[in-house]
């Protein structure tokens, strides 16, 4: 009897969210996660409805919690990391229900997040890391990934989004023991 192989896109977006940075939100070479599949209809004035409202769509192909990949080591050749970057937000506010709230241990939680999208990333893999630093440094961010990005954009405080690319090297065999 011949085994049934299901093969997993060769990108993962654990914090998916609405997509919204996605030109290609349907692309089958990447999946889309999030811990969230809810639409959410929030006040936002500036750029809602005539009755001042806002409606954003969570829909990921698969739940999962960013700190627990549901994956094996070495699973994807790019992972897009992304995560929630407000500590601060209210219950019906936009930016929280657009890019989600982190929680009160939320060093825990994005030095755990790290560790895992590193896990699931190939070697020889990338990992693209964007964070907005409105209400968190970058540079605290960054004392909880395992290691330094290669490469990015730091676009300073002012602008306050920032887009890195980390590189997984391959290590010898004597390194991985």
């Amino acid at each position: 009897m011949q085994e049934q192989c299901t093969l997993l896109p060769q990108i993962l977006d654990p914090c998916c969210g609405g997509r919204m940075m996605y030109f290609q939100r349907q692309s089958p070479a990447v999946l889309f996660g999030d811990l969230r599949h809810e639409t959410l209809t929030v006040i936002d004035r500036s750029h809602g409805k005539a009755d001042g409202t806002r409606t954003i769509h969570i829909s990921p192909d698969m739940r999962m919690d960013f700190r627990a990949l549901p994956f094996p080591d070495r699973a994807f050749k790019l992972v897009v990391f992304d995560p929630p970057h407000l500590v601060r937000a209210g219950a019906r506010s936009w930016l929280a229900a657009k890019y989600g709230k982190l929680g009160e241990d939320w060093r825990t939680d994005l030095r755990t997040g790290f560790t895992e999208c590193f896990r699931v990333l190939d070697w020889d893999g990338t990992m693209i890391f964007k964070w907005n630093e409105t209400q968190v440094s970058l540079s605290e961010v960054l004392k909880l990934a395992p290691q330094q990005p290669l490469l990015g954009n730091t676009s300073g405080r002012k602008n306050g989004t920032h887009w890195l690319c980390f590189f997984k090297e391959r290590k010898t065999v004597e390194e991985r023991k």
